[in-house]
Formats: C-alpha cells, structure tokens, sequence
C-alpha cells in the first residue's frame, strides 16, 4: 500500500485480532496512517475492561489458501464512537506457521448447558471459529471464566456438540438484556469441517449481500 504500512489487507477488509490463545476477534480495517493503521474496536472489548495502550498482540487476515500474520502494539483508543484502536507493527508480517481461527456467521440457535447441569439457555451465536464461539443468551447464567459449558449450536442443517470453557462474560452491551458469552473449544476434525463449512458459507451470503447494496 503506497506510503502506508506494507502488506496490510484493503482498507474495509476483514483483519482478525488475536487476543487470546484460542481467541479472536473478527474487526475490520479502517484506515492506514504512515506507519500505523486503524481498526474497528471489538463490541466486546468495549468498557471498563477493555484493553489499554501498550498491550501487545498479532492481528492476521485470510488471502486465498493462506494466513498473514503480523504482530502489533496497541498505541491508541479512540474514546468516542464509531471506537477504533490504533495499532503500530512490532515486526515483519509472516505466513502463519499455525491454524489461525477465522470467524464468522451469526444468528444461528444455541443451547447452553453448564457443567454442573444444574443450568442452561437458549440463546444466539454471534460468531464461531474453530476454537471458539461467541453468544448471548437473554438471561444471565452464573458463569465466571474457566467453568465449563455444553454447547449445542445449530449450523444450517448441522448441528454441532461442544465442549467448551468459559473465557470472558460479559454484560451485553447498548443496554440489551443478558450476557455476552466467549467460550474456548477443541473440535474434532468432523465437527472443524462443518464450522468451516457454514463460516465458508456465511462468507459467500455476506459478499453477495455487499455486492447486492452496492448496486
């Protein structure tokens, strides 16, 4: 990208934030300003927890058949809306060596069953990668980070089991009712392949939808 920051994707394109092991978050690119760039602040990220400049973290994005990764330093947040970070590459991007998780989808049913059994929720999905899920449900379980949780997701005519762990509760924001849910998961190769599939899936409506607004 002439006088930006070489190897980033299109401004507006998907750029995934990795904040976690096992977690990302699916955000946008916004601008390129010399040597730093903007993206749009994850919902969730948003608020008395939030993230504060300095932390560091990789940000990567999907070309056809490959992963770019590239790692960066949070040097600003923007304290108004639309909010956004402001982020400064630590390093040289490099093709992911690991699976990195995209995520995607949303709207789907999901039924949550804790450990314990002693409680559950139907809620909907936010999104979904192959190593984790993010949901609301319209009523608040007693749910910290580290509990586990069943989850049972219904990905168009699938339906996948998982086993997951607690990552981050979360009020659910703009005074909705409920909670936002982040769980982290391991998935057998079978159900991988059927999150792929309705995230490949997702991904073809969503572009068809672009393209039908735009013309």
């Amino acid at each position: 990208m002439p006088g930006g920051t070489p190897g980033l994707p299109e401004v507006g394109d998907p750029i995934f934030l990795v904040l976690g092991e096992g977690v990302n978050f699916r955000s946008r690119l916004e601008s390129v300003d010399g040597g730093s760039f903007s993206v749009a602040a994850p919902l969730e990220t948003i608020g008395p927890a939030a993230l504060e400049p300095g932390r560091e973290f990789d940000v990567f994005w999907v070309p056809p058949r490959t992963r770019v990764v590239m790692p960066c330093r949070l040097i600003g947040m923007s304290d108004t809306a639309p909010f956004r970070w402001t982020l400064l590459p630590t390093g040289d991007v490099r093709q992911a060596n690991r699976r990195e998780f995209v995520r995607g989808g949303g709207g789907a049913a999901v039924q949550l069953d804790t450990e314990t059994g002693t409680h559950s929720a139907q809620g909907a999905l936010l999104d979904i990668s192959e190593g984790g899920l993010r949901c609301w449900i319209d009523e608040a379980l007693p749910l910290t980070a580290g509990d586990g949780v069943q989850a049972t997701v219904w990905l168009g005519t699938d339906e996948v089991s998982l086993l997951g762990t607690v990552h981050t509760v979360r009020e659910a924001p703009h005074g909705d009712p409920g909670q936002h849910l982040i769980l982290t998961f391991d998935s057998k190769d079978d159900v991988a392949q059927v999150i792929r599939q309705y995230i490949l899936a997702w991904e073809i409506g969503e572009r068809r939808r672009a393209r039908a607004n735009a013309s």
